[in-house]
């Protein structure tokens, strides 16, 4: 049973550690195996959106700290036709899912729409509760300035 778990986990580390998606690695110590990895993400319906995704990982641990940090902005066009492809139920829907533990711990990203305010919301979370909380981070992308925004339709 421990080289299954030893296999697993060596398998997680091997595939962490090929993430093309990675722009920023910050060591956070000379006697730590943790550091802060960065990671950029772009949404695949609504292109003109990228995130860019902070969190710790622990190297030879067999869960990563849920502690979490996302931002994102408009990097390009953000059309309507886009804005009518998306989940625009209050949960909207996972646009990015890392594992970060062999036990089932994600951590998640959640795209939701707020017609009212004509905002996309990025939800950033774990799926394990830490410390007596969930660990989460929310950044949001207006859409004033956008081609969706003079077509975007407020519904209740």
């Amino acid at each position: 049973m421990l080289r299954k778990i030893a296999a697993v986990t060596m398998l997680s580390l091997g595939l962490t550690a090929c993430d093309n998606n990675e722009v920023g690695d910050v060591s956070l110590g000379l006697f730590t195996l943790k550091d802060i990895k960065i990671e950029n993400l772009k949404d695949d319906v609504v292109t003109g959106v990228t995130c860019h995704i902070a969190s710790v990982e622990a190297d030879f641990s067999l869960a990563d700290p849920s502690d979490s940090s996302i931002s994102c902005r408009q990097t390009g066009d953000i059309t309507p036709e886009m804005i009518a492809k998306i989940d625009k139920s209050k949960s909207g829907e996972v646009v990015f899912r890392k594992s970060k533990s062999i036990f089932f711990k994600s951590m998640k990203v959640r795209r939701i729409y707020d017609s009212e305010n004509q905002t996309l919301l990025y939800l950033s979370y774990t799926t394990k509760e830490t410390e007596g909380s969930f660990k989460h981070s929310l950044s949001t992308v207006p859409l004033w300035g956008t081609k969706a925004y003079s077509t975007a339709v407020i519904t209740k």
